[in-house]
């Protein structure tokens, strides 16, 4: 019962914690486009090796980037998991220089055995955050060209709450599926001001788009053992494509104020993904994935959806591969840095927006960490950091350095088990 009061305790401060800073988690110009940046869907072990998760099973840890591995939990363990994280981001556009430190709340989860074929998992994660603010100033020339500052502006982002089930159809084969209830809120600016000229009236425009939909993801993993010490574990994911309930405003402010609702098209896109983990005597894990989301499918369309900009943009296919690795030096002994869970990992990926017609840039990073054990007790501590290099393509050049450590607790009790007394 003390254990089970701690946990609770540990996650109501987590979940607080994590809904006080949500709402500040993002300085990204890039935000400025479709849904914004995209979360890391994976958790602790996952962002310390480069994302890698599709064929990763691991009975200690949560993995909801493939829902088959829900079932590699005992059948003893009851498993809470909550994360979050601090970043670093120096922007430079055109030898412009922003530097932005933010936190978010990352995810928490929990999961544990229903039946010896059968496991779930319930959590919550971010999908997407939206958060910048851009200023540009005009000097004009008396009253042909008046001066003039406009601001682009935007807030929000789109969250999922899910629930998972994993089975095992045979006993090297699972599949599951997640069912997320999907929703957010994004607001998004243009402002002018004329300040010399008083003829001429400073404007605004504020679009508001609020989501309430579902989300759906499905996924198998099969493993196959060479020896007693030798396996390998291939991995699969796909998330259909669905259109996305909205509702949509335009306010506009010049002389007077207005405000409509809009129509608005909003989808997830079709996705894909396949992974391959090898393992040595359960301290070696090797693991490479790939990923397809087919977003040059989907459509996001309404009036003045990106506040008001007139550059043209569109989506774009996005693709990402991962390799990550993981080592256990010691599986006995009493050595605490013998029992350390050492990662390293790496990624390349592109985004999912153009601007005028070009892929806007390019992103990639390395990632490494530690899973730490708790004294006596079977909860890991996991500290990871990621370094990520945003690179800006064609005439749009805009890069971005972030450096961001991510600290996850996870909690492993053995719940269901009956005590002896004597």
């Amino acid at each position: 019962m003390v254990g089970f009061k701690h946990t609770l305790c540990a996650l109501l401060l987590t979940m607080v914690t994590g809904v006080a800073i949500a709402q500040n988690n993002t300085n990204s110009p890039y935000t400025r486009y479709g849904f914004g940046d995209l979360s890391d869907q994976g958790f602790g072990n996952s962002r310390a090796m480069g994302g890698v998760g599709f064929g990763l099973r691991d009975g200690a840890q949560i993995n909801p980037l493939n829902p088959a591995s829900y079932t590699a939990i005992d059948s003893l363990t009851f498993l809470f998991e909550g994360g979050v994280s601090l970043q670093n981001m120096n922007v430079n556009d055109n030898g412009v220089k922003l530097n932005a430190k933010n936190s978010s709340f990352d995810y928490l989860a929990m999961q544990f055995r229903l039946h010896p074929r059968l496991a779930m998992s319930i959590g919550l994660l971010p999908f997407s955050n939206v958060g910048y603010n851009l200023t540009e100033t005009v000097v004009g020339n008396g009253s042909t060209v008046p001066s003039y500052a406009k601001t682009l502006s935007g807030d929000g982002g789109l969250h999922q709450l899910y629930g998972g089930l994993g089975f095992k159809i045979l006993k090297n084969l699972s599949v599951g599926a997640n069912v997320s209830y999907f929703w957010g809120d994004i607001t998004r600016t243009l402002a002018m001001y004329y300040p010399e000229n008083s003829s001429a009236y400073s404007f605004k425009k504020t679009t508001a788009v609020s989501v309430s939909d579902y989300k759906l993801d499905f996924g198998a993993q099969y493993t196959h053992s060479l020896d007693k010490k030798h396996s390998f574990t291939v991995g699969a994911v796909y998330s259909p494509k669905h259109n996305l309930n909205n509702d949509a405003s335009l306010k506009t402010t010049a002389s007077v104020e207005d405000e409509k609702n809009i129509d608005a098209t909003l989808a997830v896109p079709h996705s894909f993904g396949v992974g391959v983990t090898y393992n040595y005597n359960r301290q070696l894990t090797l693991g490479v994935d790939y990923s397809l989301q087919k977003w040059s499918d989907v459509d996001y369309k309404g009036d003045d959806l990106d506040g008001g900009m007139k550059e043209t943009y569109a989506f774009t296919d996005r693709s990402k591969i991962s390799v990550g690795a993981e080592y256990i030096p010691s599986l006995t002994g009493r050595s605490y840095l013998g029992h350390v869970k050492y990662r390293l990992g790496a990624y390349y990926t592109t985004p999912y927006y153009k601007i005028n017609g070009e892929k806007a840039a390019r992103e990639f990073g390395v990632t490494g960490g530690f899973g730490l054990p708790i004294p006596r007790s079977r909860s890991i501590l996991s500290i990871s950091g990621q370094f990520v290099r945003v690179s800006g393509q064609g005439a749009n050049v805009l890069n971005e350095n972030i450096f961001r450590v991510c600290v996850g607790l996870t909690f492993n009790e053995r719940w269901f088990f009956k005590r002896r007394v004597e």
